[in-house]
C-alpha cells in the first residue's frame, strides 16, 4: 500500500488529523488541505506531508490542490451546529450544505480528473448519513447527500477500477464531541459525566468512538483488498446503526 499519493480534505484537526497521520506513518505520501496553515503543520508534525490551505467550497481552491493525481482522496472536511428546523437560517442552512456536501462534491469531481484504476474515493460522512436527528437537520440533511453522492459516484467509476465508499462514525473522541458535550452541558445543566452518557445515549457500546477505529476503516477501504466493496456506508456507531 505504501508509495500511494493520499488526499485528506479538513487534515488539520480531529478525524482528518489522525488519519493523514497514519496514512503517512504507512508510507505514503500526503497531502492535507484545511483553512488554517498552524493547523495544517501541527498534524505533519515532522512527517513530510505537503500543507495546503485551501476553503473546499470554492471550485478554484479546490481545482488548484489537484495540480497532480491521488491514489487517494479523503473528503473530511466539514461541520455543522446543532439547532431545531425553526430556528435554523437560511445562512446557517446553506452555509452547512456547502462544506458538507458541496465541499465533497467538488473534492470528487476535480480528484476523478487524474486517478486510475486502483483509485479511493472516501467520504467521511456520519450516522447522520443514514438516520435524521431532531436538533440537525441541516447537518443530516448535507450528510444524506454526502452518502446519495457516494453510491451514485460508485456506479459512474466502478468500471474503471475506482471505488467510492463512506465511513459513517457516530461521536469520535475528538474536540468536536467535546464542543457538543459543552453545549448539552451548558443548556441542560449536567456535569461531565452526564453529558457524556447524553452524547453516546443511542451508541449500544456506550462509549465514544475512539480515533483509531475510523482510521482503520479508512485504511481498510483503501486497500487493494477492498476493491469490491464500493458504493457501502461503514456504519462505526456500535450498533446504532
Amino acid at each position: 500500500m505504501s508509495g500511494r499519493r493520499v488526499l485528506v480534505t479538513g487534515g488539520g484537526t480531529g478525524i482528518g488529523r489522525v488519519i493523514a497521520q497514519a496514512f503517512a506513518d504507512a508510507g505514503d505520501f500526503v497531502t492535507i488541505t484545511g483553512r488554517r496553515m498552524e493547523s495544517l503543520r501541527a498534524t505533519d508534525a515532522g512527517r513530510g506531508m505537503e500543507c495546503r490551505t485551501a476553503d473546499v467550497t470554492d471550485e478554484q481552491q479546490v481545482a488548484a490542490i489537484f495540480n497532480k493525481p491521488f491514489d487517494v482522496v479523503i473528503a473530511n472536511a466539514g461541520g455543522g451546529t446543532a439547532g431545531r428546523l425553526r430556528n435554523v437560517s437560511l445562512q446557517d442552512w446553506e452555509r452547512v450544505i456547502a462544506v458538507n456536501l458541496t465541499g465533497t462534491f467538488l473534492t470528487f469531481r476535480a480528484a476523478l480528473e487524474g486517478m486510475g484504476s486502483g483509485g479511493r474515493l472516501i467520504a467521511i460522512g456520519s450516522t447522520a448519513s443514514l438516520k435524521g436527528g431532531a436538533t440537525i437537520p441541516a447537518y443530516a440533511a448535507a450528510k444524506h447527500g454526502v452518502l446519495g453522492l457516494v453510491r451514485s459516484v460508485a456506479l459512474e467509476v466502478a468500471k474503471d477500477g475506482i471505488t467510492c465508499n463512506a465511513i459513517c462514525p457516530g461521536f469520535v473522541d475528538t474536540p468536536l464531541a467535546e464542543q457538543a458535550m459543552a453545549s448539552v452541558k451548558d443548556r441542560l445543566g449536567l456535569d461531565d459525566a452526564a453529558a457524556q452518557a447524553m452524547i453516546v445515549r443511542d451508541n449500544p457500546i456506550g462509549r465514544l468512538i475512539r480515533p483509531d477505529e475510523v482510521v482503520a476503516a479508512a485504511l481498510f477501504l483503501a486497500a487493494p483488498s477492498a476493491s469490491m466493496i464500493n458504493g457501502h456506508a461503514l456504519s462505526l456507531s456500535g450498533g446504532e446503526i
